[in-house]
């Protein structure tokens, strides 16, 4: 298949990217500092241009979206909507069907009509970026013409998880998942690993998802 992953030198991209490129897809890396890779075909883009955007993603199967303007940014909240509205208007102008976004795990709910990033011991640190992609995922509700998913990651999904590629993960909706020790935990790689078998066999259609171990 023919992919394309917006934000391929972040954290969540690059390993989107490993393990896409591991099955053989033919990728389209796109990043505002694209790295120097034979092996990738990258291509640099400003997300805020929206119609030269367009023009990049041309021609593939499916966007990927791991676009993140950083937990430091202390424009985080404006930069995340802003450029998560004009990559999924240029995925629309592109012709580009299928559309995985992925968010943040803010806005799974831990009890009916509670969404963790409303609890009193979220992280401070994270409550602007959490709170920016809780409120993309309402607006990315209301479009119909993608057919686009919605990826909340687990509660611990950072670098400093060391389980690897594991290959193994339960999926759900709009819960957390939890593990037997009360714990939704999933490395970067086993995300990955989420994302590429969406990919491959979708089963997920205008509609939020998530998963851990």
């Amino acid at each position: 298949m023919k992919i394309a992953i917006i934000g391929a030198t972040g954290f969540v991209g690059t390993n989107i990217l490993n393990e896409l490129s591991s099955r053989n897809h033919e990728i389209k890396a796109i990043a505002r500092n694209p790295k120097n890779d034979s092996n990738v075909n990258w291509v640099a883009a400003d997300i805020f241009d929206t119609d030269a955007l367009a023009e990049i993603l041309k021609g593939n199967d499916v966007v990927i979206n791991a676009y993140n303007p950083g937990w430091t940014n202390p424009n985080i909240y404006e930069d995340f909507i802003n450029g998560s509205k004009s990559i999924q208007e240029a995925v629309k102008k592109s012709g580009v069907k299928r559309f995985i976004t992925i968010g943040g795990a803010g806005s799974l709910f831990v009890a009916p009509d509670l969404q963790a990033v409303d609890t009193p011991d979220f992280p401070k640190e994270y409550h602007a970026g959490a709170t920016a992609a809780r409120d993309y995922l309402n607006i990315i509700k209301k479009e119909k013409e993608l057919d686009w998913a919605f990826f909340s990651p687990a509660f611990e999904m950072h670098q400093g998880i060391t389980t690897g590629r594991t290959g193994k993960y339960r999926l759900g909706l709009e819960n957390p998942v939890f593990d037997e020790n009360q714990r939704s935990i999933l490395s970067g790689e086993d995300l990955a690993v989420v994302i590429a078998d969406e990919v491959e066999n979708p089963k997920h259609h205008q509609i939020r998802f998530t998963a851990a171990y």
